[in-house]
């Protein structure tokens, strides 16, 4: 086994995130080995961060300690089948960044008392500025824990869910979250130049302010309720535009939003178990 060496099963965005992440947290990037059946990504992505480019998957996960799936759901299951042999024999800790594939799916493939952990990244990983949630199956020590969550943890937050249900939920929030922001910001937007402002001011205004909320919510020990009433004067504009979203049913939709979206995961799990 190579010591403390991580293999990327996978080059795409949330890899090449997370690769560039590790490293600017510190981690020796020769320590890093990856392997992609696109060889212009590959050669590109050895380049940029000085990594090991495997010749293959096989040779990719021989000696290592953590191998993260980073493939797309779809491909997972022959990729997984294809290197069930290779990580029986060398037992590293396995990762999985792939939405929707269950743990029990993933153990099928490679092989029953592989250690591994389910995690649900989104997009802002790709600046370091994720949120992920983590579940970790019965095989995964203390360790192996830690692990995880420092390779996750260096392109955001994370958090550890017991059930592994809850990672739908999770996919619903976090996990498709930023679509959400960005139509509320989108919506601001529009809204703005119908107003009378130009667009570039509304744009940057819009998202100047989207910024401010998120950090004044990251930085206070205030729940965002406690920010919202803060900054809602009786009988002010905050407090007439805040009524009409209330009005309209806002929370409710956000709700149905979730849900729907839950939902969603759960149904796409089982199909990807299927196929």
């Amino acid at each position: 086994m190579r010591p403390n060496s991580i293999t990327f099963i996978g080059g795409g965005n949330m890899a090449a995130s997370l690769i560039g992440g590790l490293i600017a947290d510190g981690f020796d990037p020769t320590r890093i080995f990856v392997s992609d059946p696109d060889k212009e990504q590959l050669s590109q992505l050895a380049a940029r961060y000085r990594i090991h480019a495997a010749a293959d998957n096989q040779s990719a996960v021989e000696a290592a300690e953590v191998v993260v799936l980073a493939v797309k759901p779809q491909v997972l299951e022959a990729v997984a089948r294809d290197l069930a042999e290779a990580l029986q024999a060398s037992r590293p800790l396995v990762i999985s960044i792939a939405a929707g594939v269950r743990e029990a799916a993933l153990l099928d493939w490679i092989g029953e008392g592989i250690a591994l952990v389910r995690s649900m990244p989104n997009t802002p990983a790709m600046i370091q500025a994720g949120a992920t949630g983590l579940h970790a199956s019965a095989g995964v020590n203390d360790a192996q824990r830690n692990q995880a969550e420092s390779i996750l943890r260096a392109v955001g937050l994370t958090r550890w869910v017991e059930d592994e249900a809850q990672i739908d939920a999770v996919t619903a929030l976090s996990g498709s979250g930023p679509a959400y922001f960005f139509l509320v910001m989108e919506a601001m937007e529009a809204a703005a130049v119908e107003l009378g402002l130009d667009s570039e001011s509304a744009r940057l205004l819009t998202l100047q302010t989207a910024l401010g909320a998120a950090r004044m919510a990251i930085e206070s020990r205030d729940a965002p309720a406690t920010l919202r009433q803060k900054v809602t004067s009786p009988g002010g504009t905050t407090e007439k535009a805040l009524g009409i979203l209330e009005e309209g049913g806002l929370r409710d939709l956000f709700k149905d939003a979730l849900l729907g979206a839950k939902t969603r995961s759960e149904e796409l799990s089982k199909i990807l178990a299927k196929t």
